[in-house]
C-alpha cells in the first residue's frame, strides 16, 4: 500500500484527543445495551424451567435466529449512515430494538418467541455498521484497531456486568420480566445518543479545532493513500477478493464465536451441578473480564505493528486447542479455566479485524463493504448455536458441537492467513503522531 506523505501539523507537541473520551464510552454503552439483548437470552435459557417446551435445538433456534433478522439491515444502515447521518440512524434504530426487546418478554408460544428474536435481531442488525461509519470519521487508520477494541469492548463487558444480573434477576423475577425489563435502558440511552455523539468532529461542541483539523487531515491521508475501488461503486467494492475474504473469515469465525458464547453458562450451569442462576450468571462473567484484557491488548500490538492478519489468526489458533482441551479434561477447575481461554481468544480479533477493511478501502465504498461483512459474516450466529443444539440433541453431549465449532475456526485461521497475504501493511506513524497521547 503507498504510504501517507506527512502532512505539515501544529508546533503543539500533542494534539487534543478529547475524541476518546467523548465519543468511545457513548458508543461502547450504546452496544452494551443491545450485545445485553442478544446476550441475556443464553443465561435465560437454562432457567425457563419447561416454559414453551425447548428441547436443545429449538434453544439453538432461539439464539440463532436472532442472526436471520439481523441481515437485513446491515447494508441499508451502513449507507444511510455514511449518506445522511450515522447518529440519526442509531437513534432511530435504538428506540426500535428496545421495544422489541421488552415486547420478547410477552410472548406465549415457541413460534412467536422465533418471531420476537427475529425482529429484535432485525433492528439490531444496522447498528454495527452505522456505528463503524461514526468511528471511520473520528479515527485515524493507525488508531482503528485501538478505537474499535475500546468500543467492542462493550461485548465482554455486556457479559461481564450483565450476566450477573441477568442472574440476579431470574432469582427475583420470572424471564419474562427479566426480558421486559431490559428492553427499557436503551430507550433511556437514546436521549444520552442524541445529545452527545455528532457525525463527524467538524460538528461537534465540544471538540477543540486542533483536534478537529487534525483527524480531518489525518483521514483524508489515509484515504489519498488508499487504492482506486475501479469506477468507486459498491460492486466494484464487493468484488475484491479481500472482501470476498473477510466474509469467509467473518462468518467460520462467528459461527465458533456465538456456539461457544451461547452455551457457556448451560456448560458453567452444569459444572456446579445445577448451581443457582446468580451463582452461574457470576461465574460466567469470570471468562469475559479475561477477554475485555485480552481483546484491547491485541488491538494495542496490532497498531503498534500493523500485523492485523496475526492479530486475528493467532488468538483463534489458541482459541481452538482451549475448546478442544476443554472437552477432554475432566473437573471444574481445569474445564473453567480453558472455558476462560476460549472466551479470551474468539474475543481478541475484534478490533484488528474491523481495522482491516478501512485499511484496504476507500471511504466511499467501505460502509457497504462493512456492511456486506456484517450481515454474511453474522449469519454463523445463526449456525453455531443451532449446531450446537442440534448435534447435543442427537449425541447427548455437547463435545461434538464444540469440536465442530473447532473446525469452522480453523476454516478462519485458513482464510486469513492464506486469503489476505497483501493489502494489510501498517500505516506508517509520523513523529508527531507518535506524540499523541490518545
Amino acid at each position: 500500500m503507498t504510504q501517507a506523505r506527512p502532512i505539515p501539523q501544529s508546533p503543539s507537541p500533542a494534539i487534543p484527543a478529547k475524541r476518546w473520551a467523548y465519543v468511545i464510552p457513548v458508543a461502547a454503552i450504546m452496544y452494551m445495551l443491545a450485545y445485553l439483548d442478544r446476550n441475556n437470552v443464553s443465561v435465560i435459557l437454562p432457567y425457563m424451567h419447561g416454559d414453551l417446551e425447548l428441547s436443545n435445538a429449538d434453544k439453538g433456534l432461539v439464539g440463532g435466529i436472532f442472526f436471520v433478522g439481523y441481515v437485513f439491515l446491515q447494508i441499508p444502515a451502513a449507507i444511510l449512515a455514511q449518506r445522511w447521518s450515522a447518529r440519526k440512524t442509531v437513534v432511530i434504530l435504538m428506540v426500535a430494538w428496545g421495544l422489541a426487546a421488552s415486547l420478547s418478554g410477552l410472548v406465549q408460544t415457541k413460534s412467536q418467541f422465533y418471531a420476537a428474536r427475529f425482529v429484535l435481531g432485525f433492528f439490531e442488525g444496522g447498528v454495527w455498521p452505522a456505528v463503524l461509519i461514526l468511528l471511520a470519521s473520528w479515527f485515524p487508520l493507525r488508531e482503528r484497531a485501538r478505537a474499535h477494541a475500546l468500543w467492542m469492548a462493550c461485548l465482554p463487558l455486556s457479559s461481564v456486568f450483565m450476566a450477573p444480573l441477568s442472574g440476579w434477576m431470574l432469582d427475583h423475577a420470572s424471564w419474562r420480566w427479566v426480558l421486559v425489563l431490559q428492553g427499557v435502558p436503551p430507550l433511556v440511552w437514546a436521549v444520552v445518543w442524541w445529545f452527545a455523539v455528532a457525525d463527524r468532529p467538524a460538528q461537534a461542541r465540544w471538540i477543540s479545532r486542533a483536534e478537529a483539523d487534525h483527524v480531518e487531515r489525518s483521514i483524508a491521508a489515509d484515504e489519498a493513500a488508499k487504492p482506486p475501488a475501479g469506477s468507486g461503486s459498491y460492486l466494484d467494492a464487493v468484488r475484491q477478493k479481500s472482501v470476498l475474504v473477510l466474509i469467509g473469515v467473518y462468518f467460520f469465525w462467528i459461527t465458533g464465536f456465538y456456539g461457544f458464547n451461547l452455551w457457556l453458562p448451560s456448560v458453567i450451569k452444569e459444572l456446579t451441578h445445577n448451581g443457582s442462576s446468580t451463582e452461574v450468571g457470576l461465574l460466567t462473567a469470570i471468562p469475559f473480564t479475561l477477554a475485555l484484557g485480552v481483546m484491547i491488548a491485541n488491538a494495542a500490538w496490532s497498531d503498534r505493528t500493523g500485523k492485523r492478519r496475526q492479530a486475528v489468526a493467532v488468538p483463534l489458533v489458541v482459541g481452538i486447542v482451549a475448546l478442544l482441551l476443554g472437552q477432554a479434561v475432566d473437573g471444574a477447575l481445569p474445564r473453567m479455566l480453558l472455558l476462560c481461554v476460549t472466551a479470551a481468544a474468539v474475543y481478541a480479533p475484534y478490533g484488528p479485524f474491523w481495522a482491516i477493511p478501512g485499511q484496504l478501502l476507500r471511504f466511499e465504498v467501505v460502509a457497504v463493504a462493512m456492511g456486506l461483512i456484517n450481515a454474511l459474516g453474522n449469519l454463523g450466529g445463526f449456525a453455531g448455536p443451532y449446531l450446537v443444539g442440534w448435534l447435543t440433541d442427537a449425541t447427548g453431549s455437547r463435545v461434538t458441537g464444540f469440536a465442530v465449532l473447532s473446525g469452522f475456526l480453523a476454516v478462519a485461521v485458513a482464510l486469513v492467513t492464506l486469503g489476505l497475504r497483501t493489502g494489510t501493511r501498517p500505516v506508517r506513524r509520523l513523529p508527531e503522531q507518535a506524540a499523541e497521547g490518545a
